[in-house]
């Protein structure tokens, strides 16, 4: 049963109003009437009534900062801005400390942006472990197996971006703490669908962009920095921002980090991609990030029903916990599949031969009915 009104959502997406079945939020989301009407809003300023706009932006990049934390039950103080993530993922990679000899454990079908920044550190001698996966899932117990006196950290996706596994964040957040490894999640695929408390699960840096399942344009991310990660890095690049008193003290040249993980933004912000991330992490918060896991959930157990019933199988399916908001599954020569989906206004993607079908919140049981329809009918 949902908690929220579906239809006053459904109505802020123009999208749904051409008629189109948007399933395809695991590559990138669509924009909301009030993110369109907030960068409206800020065009209009900086064009025409505050151009020289630092002091009035701040409360707003106050407020999302406050969001993102929300979003991850942290504080705002521990939460920086980034382009995306990979750049979020470099930061970490380049500012700790590395030895020859050190380990890394990742797995073999992650995203890459979770992988590079991790395999550029083998010109130090750092040494990468990949963790096999099982039928698309990554086992704890796969992973402990990997585990060295020299692994010094653990990357993972929050949920894989091909098959749709979730792992279990605080089993694997109590493997690390056990084992002294710093845990870094990229949480792309299940910030705004799933709920994440860095706490509970001992998480000590996560990173995510705001393009899928945030409802934010290309171009803006958040990450996570534990107290005790933050102090661990090496500042590998300083900018204006970085310090304390920035501004009010521009020509007291001077190495004075700030406290907060506000020391990793170094310039400039992407103050439109901030204003967008703003309203929607607003929105997502308002209908309640349990009751949008609560919802996708349903959606994907029709949709793994309805694709056994007709003979094809999920690439996740079982326990809920396992899951979030990606289910795929192989067809027959995927691409031409697609495209014809996509004649038939249904989007989806392909990858790695899949065909992933990815519902956010506001999509309903019968538009997973219509997708159905032309699953049968291949």
């Amino acid at each position: 049963m949902l908690n929220y009104d579906i239809n006053k959502y459904r109505g802020l997406f123009p999208i749904v109003q051409t008629g189109t079945v948007y399933l395809n939020h695991a590559a990138t989301g669509p924009l909301s009437t009030r993110v369109v009407a907030a960068v409206d809003k800020y065009l209009h300023e900086r064009s025409e009534t505050h151009i020289d706009n630092f002091e009035l932006f701040q409360p707003v990049l106050n407020q999302t900062r406050l969001y993102a934390s929300r979003l991850l039950n942290a504080t705002p103080d521990r939460i920086a801005f980034f382009e995306n993530t990979t750049n979020a993922i470099n930061l970490l990679a380049a500012g700790l400390t590395w030895k020859q000899g050190d380990r890394i454990i990742l797995d073999d079908i992650e995203f890459p942006a979770n992988v590079y920044p991790f395999l550029n550190l083998k010109q130090l001698g750092v040494e990468i472990d990949f963790v096999a996966n099982r039928d698309g899932k990554i086992l704890i117990e796969d992973i402990e197996s990997k585990i060295t006196p020299r692994t010094r950290l653990l990357s993972i996706s929050h949920v894989q971006f091909l098959t749709g596994f979730r792992s279990d964040l605080p089993a694997l957040g109590e493997v690390c703490r056990s084992h002294d490894i710093i845990f870094s999640v990229d949480a792309i695929q299940s910030a705004g669908v799933i709920p994440i408390d860095v706490n509970q699960m001992k998480i000590d840096f996560l990173a995510a962009g705001g393009q899928k399942w945030l409802l934010a344009p290309q171009g803006i991310a958040f990450a996570y920095f534990s107290k005790e990660t933050q102090d661990k890095l090496q500042q590998a690049y300083l900018g204006w921002t970085s310090i304390k008193n920035y501004f009010s003290e521009l020509t007291k040249y001077r190495i004075d980090l700030d406290d907060t993980a506000r020391r990793y933004e170094n310039g400039t912000l992407n103050y439109i991609g901030i204003t967008s991330l703003h309203e929607s992490l607003g929105m997502l918060l308002e209908v309640g990030i349990e009751n949008i896991k609560e919802h996708v959930l349903d959606l994907n157990d029709r949709l793994i029903k309805g694709l056994r019933d007709i003979g094809l199988r999920a690439s996740i399916e079982g326990d809920r916990c396992q899951r979030a908001g990606i289910i795929s599954t192989k067809v027959p020569d995927p691409e031409a599949y697609a495209s014809r989906l996509a004649q038939s206004k249904i989007q989806v993607a392909v990858r790695q031969g899949l065909v992933r079908v990815s519902p956010h919140f506001y999509n309903t049981d019968a538009e997973i009915d219509m997708l159905l329809e032309r699953f049968r009918s291949r």
